[in-house]
């Protein structure tokens, strides 16, 4: 039975292209770093790495002004407004009658949330303690909720945009800028004293795990017909772009 399995699964993975094939090679690397780093920090052999650069970070911490952008990037990764996000995006994919899409966005998002918390509650690693934190926390430590989430979303929403804009130059600029904005959130936790390094890690790790497994899924169910296909660009409807 898992042999038969297993082959079938090679064979759907032939049957695809190579980014597909990609994708599911970063879900198994990305959940093997985020098992290992929950493996390393039950045991300590990440404390003395964590405490080193926390203590770096606040001893260059900068003018007052660099703090404040500290705290503004946070923010781009908090629920707040990460739901406000969301709802944006739903509240589009609603108006252009793609409801399936806005279901599926919907839950692919507020799930990466859920699962966040859940990670927090189990593993229940204690805030850093050896700095003062310059933003409020509410929740254990590990993994970052703001740098997952920030992942889930921001990966989804520039994969999206990319998938529907046409020119190889535009799609990498939504890349780059979703993975900046991800990066920026993860390192304002460790800024801000809020959260360890290894946390954050983990926190990027386990966002893009689930960002890609909801991509992988909302292609499966695209070519069943249980969501919406994506409009093609141009290049992709034969449509004449040049001037």
């Amino acid at each position: 039975m898992i042999g038969r399995a297993f082959r079938s699964f090679l064979a759907w993975l032939g049957g695809h292209g190579h980014v597909v094939i990609f994708a599911v090679l970063l879900v198994v690397a990305g959940t093997w770093a985020f098992v290992k780093l929950l493996f390393e920090v039950k045991e300590g052999e990440t404390q003395h790495f964590d405490e080193w650069l926390i203590r770096w970070l606040r001893v260059h911490e900068g003018p007052p002004w660099l703090q404040e952008v500290g705290r503004d990037m946070t923010a781009l990764g908090g629920v707040a407004v990460m739901s406000l996000v969301t709802f944006a995006v739903a509240g589009y994919l609603l108006l252009a009658r793609r409801y399936k899409a806005m279901l599926f966005v919907l839950v692919a998002t507020f799930g990466g949330l859920v699962l966040s918390s859940v990670l927090k509650h189990f593993i229940a690693r204690d805030r850093p303690s050896i700095v003062e934190h310059r933003s409020v926390v509410y929740t254990s430590s590990f993994p970052s909720g703001h740098s997952m989430l920030s992942a889930v979303v921001y990966l989804t929403l520039g994969s999206l945009l990319a998938r529907i804009t046409p020119g190889r130059v535009l799609k990498l600029y939504f890349l780059v800028l979703a993975m900046t904005l991800t990066f920026l959130v993860g390192v304002s936790r460790v800024y801000l004293g809020v959260h360890w390094p290894t946390d954050v890690l983990a926190g990027w790790c386990g966002g893009l795990v689930w960002a890609l497994l909801c991509w992988l899924a909302a292609r499966y169910l695209q070519r069943r017909g249980a969501v919406e296909q994506d409009a093609p660009t141009p290049e992709e409807a034969g449509v004449d772009t040049t001037p």
